[in-house]
């Protein structure tokens, strides 16, 4: 008898921020070494890493299954009475997978509408009404003991359980399957027995999942100090979030063996393996279509435009009050020349949109008195730019090559090197927003890291080290912002450093934790600068985020 292979198919990266432990990469490496041939991403509520994974896994040759442990809120199951306050409804995590691209661009809309349509950021989640409008194209998975047919087993109500079943059966239909976890905890073996009656006597499949936030039990004493980070806890208190040393990636045997019992519940995870056809690739450049007040195409448009402020910038920059018109056609004729070879190239490579979108928030910005920088970099080459006003260096003075900046040898994006005020840099993104519609612009995510100084002060807190101490240990690791010194260097280098590790266990212990620590992600922000305009809604290109401290849109997907 051939045994079953076994698909991880829940998986948290370190894009789970503060609660998952294993960076894409080292994900990638685990698969290799396992001989594994496709792993499943599922990150708790987002999709940060689902491009980053999915270019990594492809370049190994490991299929990518992207998911999302997605919390959903059901309604309460009765309403209350004699006027009293209706019961709340209450968050249930599931697994949802895209198995086509339908699914996809569906787990796009329910990951970034958990956030744009969720009062607090901090419990981001869908309505099962919005789950059930998007659920084309997604494999689910009923959950654990914190799932919506887990938890309502959990507290007796095995009824309504039955009935949450029926609900998510006739949502998803035959890619619906019972989750059966075992992690060695206890509200897992209560609700087995239950769960595998339900699935059979439904006539549901079963699936076997560990959900893996770390790679190996080395790992789990560090990972558990990450958790206390992430809740202001500490590692001796007994009444807080703890997982066991089981939710490591464990091996295709390991998993077999653990669910010996249930060998279709483990051959299932290669079945949805297979029927999970579609990874997010990168994508050419969407440029929104610039409206033309007159009516004209974008190529007219530009040309009407560059012409216009050409003739400005002559008057202004080039001609003197002392030529006569042919000293002035002799001036103007090599700035005409270049005009007409770039706005060629630019028309040829598709580029006139982008001319005119750039120079559209440019010129608005500074007609609205907020300072804009001249340019900086290849763009300050262009004639074109110089006439429309968005770089203020004159080209051709300064002998300057537009082929540097626009090459249809080397076709690259276009890409102007602008500095907008500090302080008024918001309206210039709200007046894009109100140009081209708020739901296709949004910033760009960006994501903090556990840096060497960082670990050390926050591991020495969750674990109550005295603060002089392990400040004395920090301030022994150089700072440098722009290029920090990795702790393992750092201890290198520095022999104070090592002697205290060498001759104060509960130092080795603080350094071994932090060295396991640092790199990964502790929390989200936003880009200062970088803004993105889409032709369409961008909930159906990017998945978005909000920021606790704005309320504009950002991309999951960072630069």
């Amino acid at each position: 008898m051939i045994e079953p292979g076994f698909i991880h198919l829940r998986v948290h990266s370190a894009y789970s921020l503060s609660e998952g432990a294993i960076r894409v990469n080292d994900l990638i490496s685990i698969c290799r070494t396992q001989d594994m041939p496709a792993v499943a991403v599922t990150d708790t509520g987002n999709l940060f890493g689902a491009l980053e994974f999915s270019m990594a896994a492809m370049k190994a040759g490991i299929q990518p299954i992207v998911g999302c442990a997605l919390a959903v809120a059901w309604p309460a199951p009765e309403s209350a009475a004699n006027g009293a306050e209706p019961p709340r409804a209450i968050l249930e995590r599931m697994v949802l997978l895209a198995s086509n691209q339908r699914g996809y661009e569906n787990l796009l809309k329910l990951v970034s509408r958990s956030y744009m349509e969720t009062e607090s950021v901090e419990a981001p989640h869908v309505t099962s009404d919005v789950l059930e409008a998007h659920a084309e194209g997604l494999i689910a998975f009923t959950g654990g003991p914190d799932g919506p047919v887990g938890r309502l087993l959990l507290d007796g109500q095995d009824d309504l359980a039955e009935t949450r079943l029926k609900q998510l059966r006739a949502l998803f239909g035959d890619r619906l399957y019972v989750e059966i976890m075992r992690h060695n905890v206890d509200a897992e073996r209560r609700i087995e027995p239950k769960l595998l009656e339900l699935a059979y006597s439904h006539d549901i499949p079963l699936v076997a999942t560990n959900d893996v936030f770390f790679a190996d039990e080395a790992m789990y004493e560090a990972h558990d100090a990450l958790l206390c980070i992430a809740e202001g806890r500490y590692v001796a208190e007994d009444e807080r979030r703890r997982v066991t040393p089981e939710h490591r990636f464990k091996t295709a045997a390991e998993m077999r063996a653990l669910f010996s019992d249930l060998p279709e519940a483990v051959a299932n995870t290669v079945v949805i393996a297979q029927r999970c056809s579609y990874m997010p690739e990168p994508i050419d450049p969407i440029l929104p279509p610039f409206a033309s007040e007159c009516g004209r195409a974008e190529p007219e448009e530009l040309r009407a435009q560059v012409e216009a402020g050409l003739a400005q910038r002559l008057d202004t920059h080039v001609f003197t009050g002392d030529m006569d018109e042919a000293a002035r056609e002799k001036a103007a004729k090599p700035y005409r020349e270049r005009l007409d070879f770039e706005l060629e190239v630019i028309g040829r490579m598709g580029y006139d949109g982008y001319f005119l979108i750039v120079a559209d928030f440019i010129q608005w910005a500074k007609g609205q008195g907020i300072p804009v920088g001249p340019g900086r970099g290849s763009g300050a080459g262009s004639v074109v730019a110089w006439a429309l006003a968005i770089t203020d260096l004159d080209p051709l003075r300064f002998n300057l090559l537009f082929e540097r900046f626009l090459n249809p040898d080397r076709v690259s994006m276009p890409d102007f090197d602008i500095d907008f005020c500090q302080e008024r840099r918001d309206e210039v993104i709200q007046y894009v927003q109100k140009k081209y519609g708020r739901d296709k612009v949004a910033q760009i995510i960006t994501f903090g890291t556990l840096q060497a100084r960082a670990a050390l002060r926050d591991v020495g807190r969750v674990l109550e080290m005295p603060y002089n101490q392990v400040d004395r240990i920090c301030k022994l690791v150089p700072n440098n912002p722009a290029n920090p010194t990795p702790l393992a260097q750092a201890i290198k280098e520095e022999t104070r450093l090592l002697e205290m590790r060498d001759s104060e266990p509960a130092v080795a212990r603080l350094m071994d934790t932090a060295l396991k620590l640092e790199g990964l992600y502790r929390h989200a922000s936003t880009h200062a600068a970088g803004v993105v305009i889409g032709d369409r809604p961008l909930e159906e290109l990017v998945p978005l985020y909000r920021d606790p401290r704005s309320e504009m849109p950002v991309t999951q997907f960072s630069m």
